[in-house]
């Protein structure tokens, strides 16, 4: 809920594209059918593509436009693009099928918007549409068929076992083929904060999230050691590590560092929210110091000598946000705006400088144009 709000407090406060219309400038002979719904807004940060359906004859070294007029803060504004209608050779038809996508979608809308009944001819519309793109839609479906030799296939279904490759599949950020945490507690906190599964999820718990396992490449079932044996040996250790968390986090208390639990960060990013001042700036003391995980002295002694304090801290409370929570931008983008404007009215004379040392207090690599610096 929060990410939302803050993104349409963000619009609110911005001009916004209106009046958008889009004319097309095309040879005689030439139709243009549009494919997408009308674009009626726009807000800084967004993008919106718009589908056309060329039909007719023209001539090899015809050309067409297209023109998009808008208003952008009271302003009339418009854009052309010229194209030609040769079509290429190597094009493909990658764009022909996101454009039945798209009036697939359109019209999938359209005809749930009759009151709970089908509507057959917009439904026969997308069936066609669906078939003739392949593209899915409500309506289709695309079934693998083995045309090897033509036979149908005899015999009662089967469930063939596929092993599944550890060093191909396995995710790095999860853990390493040959490390040894895979099998030990810390494990599970992994698999919670890559979200491989939840606090809550009865699955880890049952044979079942085997499958899970071996299609994250977590397990390798061709294991000379009997993987139903290292499962069960693993998910006893990783229930053991859910079941503190959990508990840990049904009390309303943090988990402890110990497990390394992902509430963490967004509990941190919360504590920095809560330091920033009324003018956007920070202020260098040991509870800013705490929340970047640094001590009082390491942060005092990273400073560059020739800046204020205040500056500093705001620019290191900038580099944690780009560094460490860009996930949550929709949550601290107006504060860091305003953070940003406190900093150009200070004339600070070391920002280079002090983005610099922060990138080395902090280990990260965040660029001083991606601070908006």
């Amino acid at each position: 809920m929060q990410p939302k709000v803050m993104q349409s407090l963000r619009f609110a406060l911005q001009p916004a594209v209106v009046d958008v219309s889009v004319k097309w400038d095309v040879p005689e002979g030439v139709s243009v059918g549009a494919l997408s719904p009308p674009i009626t807004t726009l807000f800084q940060g967004q993008r919106s593509l718009i589908y056309a359906q060329l039909t007719g004859q023209s001539s090899e070294a015809a050309e067409g436009s297209v023109t998009v007029k808008y208003s952008l803060a009271g302003h009339p504004c418009q854009n052309q693009l010229h194209f030609s209608l040769t079509p290429a050779d190597d094009t493909g038809l990658t764009v022909h099928r996101l454009a039945a996508w798209t009036l697939i979608r359109s019209l999938e809308v359209e005809e749930e918007k009759e009151g709970g009944e089908h509507n057959e001819d917009v439904k026969k519309t997308v069936v066609e549409l669906s078939v003739q793109s392949g593209v899915s839609s409500a309506f289709t479906a695309f079934v693998a068929v083995n045309k090897g030799n033509g036979e149908a296939i005899q015999g009662p279904m089967a469930i063939v076992n596929v092993p599944v490759s550890t060093t191909r599949f396995l995710p790095s950020y999860v853990c390493a083929p040959d490390d040894p945490v895979l099998l030990s507690a810390e494990f599970a906190t992994r698999c919670v904060s890559y979200k491989l599964c939840a606090l809550d999820d009865p699955v880890p718990y049952f044979t079942e999230s085997a499958y899970r396992y071996v299609s994250y490449g977590l397990f390798d079932p061709s294991d000379s050691v009997p993987w139903s044996t290292k499962f069960d040996s693993a998910i006893t250790k990783v229930q053991s590590v859910f079941s503190r968390i959990s508990s840990s986090f049904k009390r309303g208390k943090k988990a402890s560092s110990q497990t390394n639990a992902p509430c963490g960060v967004a509990g941190t990013f919360l504590r920095l929210v809560s330091l920033q001042k009324a003018s956007g700036c920070w202020e260098l003391d040991p509870d800013l110091a705490a929340v970047l995980g640094k001590t009082t002295d390491e942060v005092e002694k990273s400073k560059p000598a020739s800046e204020n304090k205040e500056v500093w801290a705001t620019i290191l409370a900038l580099i944690w946000l780009h560094g460490f929570k860009m996930d949550a931008k929709d949550e601290w983008e107006l504060l860091a705006m305003k953070a940003v404007s406190w900093l150009r009215a200070q004339n600070a004379p070391c920002v280079t400088e002090c983005v610099e040392a922060g990138n080395a207090l902090l280990g990260v690599n965040v660029q001083k144009d991606a601070l908006g610096l």
